[in-house]
């Protein structure tokens, strides 16, 4: 007996208008609490390193950006300064590194080259990590990532590639669009991941200074890097050449999907597992400013996590955020976001109210490859 369809996602059915209505909301929340739980010490924060008493080497030698660069940096350091804040924020670290984990692979993904902020995301998560926050994620990656979901959309039920005349063929539409553009992203994003963003990580969490911070503040170009020169290093090969430059549907690759998500996987249970133990067994070394940055932190991630919550409600259901809420739950956020992200792409429903056209192939043809029933986001 044939299982009745599944509800089609809200993407499907909403306009680009009414679906950024929510993350704008979750703005003006993120907002308000954050000015609500605002603490005193945050202000002496900066206070200090406007009087060039902190962190003199920024201050003293850089008069307009020397302040700011300051706060930020101290703030960071601060908020890792004892035992129970560096258990805290290993946990939304290991979040951060699933959420830079599929980030990347979206960026990487065939259907999204032509959106910039999402092919390119390193400037946003510079201004996520200097001054943003959860407001890049609310105002700028989600209405871009619905921006082109809408697109691909309208573009399948005009029966013509997104942006392009009659009769064009356009890579980034049709059987292949979920495909990674190159093989050789399945080795240098999960790489890129692990160097640029969890080796920082690490060394901020343990060694806890100013140049460690620093360091840290700058993951999103140590993760650029990285995935550049892995993916250069494997074009170099001479026999895989060819090889590594061919696209690849990653979820249909068991060994490139597990490579893929292992680390924000793996961090994510050893950070649940270090937060459990730090509440359950030892005490609360938190000193006042620390309290203020971590707390400060800590309302951001869940902003950032509610707002991922909504883009896997809108664009798979209810079924994929349930398991993503779950899986979080249990093994922490950034297991979960792995994992839903996972279920996401094995559970995309098809539109099956459109006519889909093969990459090249004229209107009207039927070559085989596509139909009907071939799902709208593979």
């Amino acid at each position: 007996m044939d299982r009745p369809p599944r509800a089609r996602p809200i993407v499907h059915d909403l306009s680009l208008r009414y679906l950024v209505v929510p993350p704008v909301i979750l703005a003006a929340l993120t907002a308000a609490v954050l000015f609500q739980h605002s603490d005193t010490n945050i202000y002496m924060l900066y206070s200090q390193c406007h009087a060039r008493s902190r962190l003199p080497s920024l201050t003293g030698n850089l008069p307009l950006l020397g302040s700011p660069l300051c706060f930020v940096v101290s703030f960071f350091q601060e908020s890792a300064a004892s035992l129970r804040s560096s258990a805290l924020l290993a946990v939304i670290f290991s979040f951060l590194s699933g959420l830079l984990t599929v980030s990347t692979v979206e960026a990487a993904r065939v259907c999204n080259k032509p959106n910039p902020l999402i092919a390119y995301p390193t400037g946003s998560w510079l201004i996520f990590d200097l001054v943003g926050g959860a407001f890049v994620w609310e105002l700028l990656f989600l209405p871009a990532f619905f921006h082109r979901s809408r697109e691909i959309i309208n573009s399948r039920r005009a029966g013509e590639p997104s942006g392009l005349p009659a009769g064009a063929a356009d890579p980034t539409f049709g059987e292949s669009m979920r495909h990674l553009a190159g093989t050789a992203e399945a080795v240098a994003i999960p790489a890129a991941v692990a160097l640029g963003f969890v080796v920082p990580s690490v060394l901020l969490l343990t060694l806890d200074s100013a140049a460690t911070a620093a360091a840290w503040l700058l993951f999103p170009i140590w993760v650029s890097l990285i995935r550049q020169a892995v993916r250069k290093a494997l074009g170099l090969v001479v026999r895989a050449g060819e090889s590594w430059r061919e696209t690849l549907h990653l979820e249909s690759s068991r060994v490139a999907l597990v490579g893929m998500y292992a680390v924000p996987v793996a961090c994510s249970v050893l950070a649940q597992a270090f937060l459990v133990w730090n509440l359950t067994a030892r005490p609360d070394d938190r000193k006042e400013m620390t309290r203020a940055t971590v707390k400060f932190i800590a309302i951001d991630a869940f902003f950032v996590g509610l707002t991922v919550l909504y883009w896997i409600l809108v664009e798979a259901g209810w079924r994929v955020a349930l398991v993503m809420a779950a899986a979080s739950a249990v093994l922490g956020p950034g297991a979960g976001i792995s994992l839903g992200w996972i279920y996401r792409e094995q559970t995309v429903n098809p539109d099956r109210s459109v006519t889909v056209v093969a990459v090249g192939a004229p209107r009207g043809s039927d070559d085989g490859h596509t139909s009907e029933e071939t799902p709208l986001l593979r």
